[in-house]
């Protein structure tokens, strides 16, 4: 399914999008609810992603295929190992079985788990045999994936004698880790996180008693951010609402706040949810930002740097390689398709040069490499010139009302 989306004379202003919850915390919280059955969870993220993470933590035999959903499978590794009874082979799709897993699995061995490689080292699929894991120390990379770092903690948080990990190196996306140790600190299971100067320390215990059981998810500041590029594109005055955003988020995302105040955004926190505004603004020359702790936000601020014919400095970005696909040799190749301009980039850092948009008449492909955020980061880009999504329903990965979104505020949307 291909959709072709074109320039609008006038958009919807001063309307309210109510975005379901948050995939990073909702994932978070099944595996917590899976370990401790008392747990409650509302406003679950209606993602393709948490839907196979939910449907999974069902079944603890047989084959379990998570298709793209690259967090259901670094978080069931470690919970199918270290729950006694579980015999599965865990797979996903081709994309997935190219995206490693062995920093995961070598700590998951070294404490004591049974896991076998199928057929590649260091890939998915995997064949897993749970067991109780007694061991309670293990070291493990922090510059790869915190994901990794969080299916560790999470699940350690039912180990019989807890767990003490020793984080080595430069600590990537830290609000993720923020997220899980805070929601491990509810549940009353995280002891403590200390800070060396070679290594940081985080130790977590399986609590007796639950100290909360009740869990609210908050919308997801992820896709939040598609919103904030949308209004960065539009006129001085537009403006949008977005329901149930809190100004105490665990979402490490919320730093869009101060990220799109440099592109004309401003944010007013108002009772249950947040108002976007474009304001009068004079962009700098050049916008620099390090992403280290938001990598999943490139895409979205390249675009808007795009649309604005803005001087662009992106670094922290070594995890994009390892996503869904290519994020940095993806937004390189279809950014070149708008601009007489040059886009250099190395393994963790892209530069976007200035120039003017090309005139364009006829729809701009934008192929998405199966990977939701391509797909949603440039429709915003649609207020601009044509463009032809290709596979847009790849954007159910974690945000399955989109396109109606978009509609909502006059968009033309035509499926081809």
């Amino acid at each position: 399914m291909d959709y072709l989306l074109r320039p609008s004379e006038q958009y919807k202003s001063d309307q309210t999008l109510t975005i379901s919850g948050s995939k990073s915390e909702s994932n978070r919280l099944l595996i917590l609810q899976a370990l401790f059955p008392k747990i409650t969870i509302d406003n679950l993220s209606d993602s393709d992603d948490t839907r196979h993470l939910k449907k999974a933590l069902q079944h603890h035999t047989g084959t379990i295929d998570i298709g793209h959903a690259g967090t259901a499978m670094r978080f069931l590794t470690a919970y199918y190992a270290s729950t006694a009874g579980s015999e599965v082979i865990l797979t996903g799709s081709d994309r997935m079985q190219q995206r490693p897993v062995k920093i995961l699995v070598d700590a998951l061995l070294e404490l004591g788990a049974q896991i076998e490689y199928l057929n590649n080292e260091g890939y998915p699929p995997l064949k897993i045999t749970g067991k109780e894991l007694t061991t309670s120390k293990v070291d493990i990379n922090a510059g790869v994936s915190s994901q990794y770092i969080s299916a560790l903690l999470l699940n350690a948080s039912k180990f019989k004698n807890g767990l003490e990990l020793s984080l080595k190196g430069n600590l990537t996306s830290r609000p993720y880790i923020e997220m899980t140790t805070k929601l491990l600190q509810e549940i009353g299971a995280f002891q403590s996180w200390e800070k060396n100067e070679n290594e940081e320390v985080i130790t977590i215990t399986s609590p007796s008693q639950l100290k909360q059981h009740q869990f609210t998810v908050e919308s997801d500041w992820s896709s939040a951010g598609y919103w904030y590029s949308w209004v960065a594109l539009q006129a001085v005055g537009y403006q949008i609402e977005l329901h149930n955003y809190k100004k105490d988020s665990l979402q490490g995302d919320k730093r869009l706040v101060e990220v799109y105040e440099s592109f004309g955004v401003l944010t007013t926190f108002m009772g249950n949810g947040i108002r976007l505004e474009k304001v009068n603004h004079t962009l700098p020359e050049v916008l620099e930002f390090d992403l280290t702790d938001i990598p999943d936000q490139a895409q979205t601020i390249f675009v808007t740097a795009l649309g604005l014919k803005v001087e662009l400095k992106l670094k922290g970005l070594h995890t994009l390689k390892i996503k869904e696909t290519d994020r940095i040799e993806a937004l390189k190749l279809m950014g070149l398709r708008f601009r007489e301009s040059v886009i250099n980039t190395t393994h963790d850092s892209l530069h976007l040069l200035p120039s003017t948009l090309k005139t364009i008449t006829d729809p701009v492909e934008i192929e998405t490499f199966n990977d939701h955020r391509m797909a949603l980061a440039f429709a915003p880009l649609s207020c601009k010139v044509p463009l032809m999504i290709k596979d847009a329903g790849v954007v159910t990965k974690s945000y399955v009302s989109f396109w109606d979104h978009l509609k909502s505020l006059n968009v033309p949307i035509a499926e081809i």
